[in-house]
C-alpha cells in the first residue's frame, strides 16, 4: 500500500461490540499506509433528544459522555499496541453531521465505521448514522460488518 495514501482516518465509535471490527480495520489500516488516526465519538444532542429530556439531562450528559471518552480510550489503546498514533475525539451534535463535519475539517482521507451499533431506542431516535455518513461524506467511508453479521 502507498505510505501516502492515507495520511488521515478517522473511526467512528458508538462504543459498543459491534464496532470492535471496524476499529481493528481502521487501525490495520493506518498500521500499513502510515496513518494518523482519529477516533471519535458523537455525544447525540439532537434536537428531539434534548427538547424531551428535562429532568436529569445534565447527568445523563455526563454519563453519556463519559461513555465516549471510554470507546476513543479503547481506541487509542488499540492503536498504540499497533504502533499507531491515535488522537482522541468527542464531539457534541448530530451524529452523521459531525462524522462528515468532522472529516472535512480536518483533512480525513478515509472514514472507517460500523454498520451495526446502539439499538432499540438508539437506533430510532438516531437512525442509521452509517447509511447518512456514506451518503453526505466527500471521503471515502469503509462500512465493516458487526462479527454477527452475515
Amino acid at each position: 500500500m502507498e505510505r501516502d495514501f492515507y495520511r488521515n482516518i478517522l473511526i467512528a465509535t458508538d462504543g459498543s461490540e459491534n464496532t470492535q471490527r471496524a476499529i481493528s480495520y481502521g487501525i490495520e489500516i493506518a498500521k500499513l499506509s502510515g496513518a494518523a488516526v482519529y477516533a471519535l465519538y458523537v455525544v447525540n444532542t439532537s434536537p428531539i433528544i434534548s427538547e424531551y429530556w428535562t429532568i436529569g439531562k445534565k447527568n445523563v450528559y455526563e454519563i453519556i459522555r463519559s461513555e465516549g471518552e471510554k470507546a476513543v480510550f479503547e481506541v487509542k489503546k488499540i492503536g498504540e499496541a499497533s504502533g499507531v498514533e491515535v488522537k482522541e475525539v468527542v464531539l457534541d451534535g448530530y451524529p452523521s453531521n459531525a462524522i462528515i463535519d468532522f472529516a472535512d475539517n480536518n483533512n480525513i482521507d478515509l472514514i472507517v465505521m460500523g454498520t451495526l451499533g446502539k439499538t432499540g431506542l438508539d437506533k430510532l431516535l438516531i437512525g442509521s448514522v452509517a447509511e447518512k455518513v456514506v451518503r453526505g461524506s466527500k471521503v471515502p467511508v469503509m462500512v465493516v460488518r458487526g462479527e454477527e453479521q452475515s
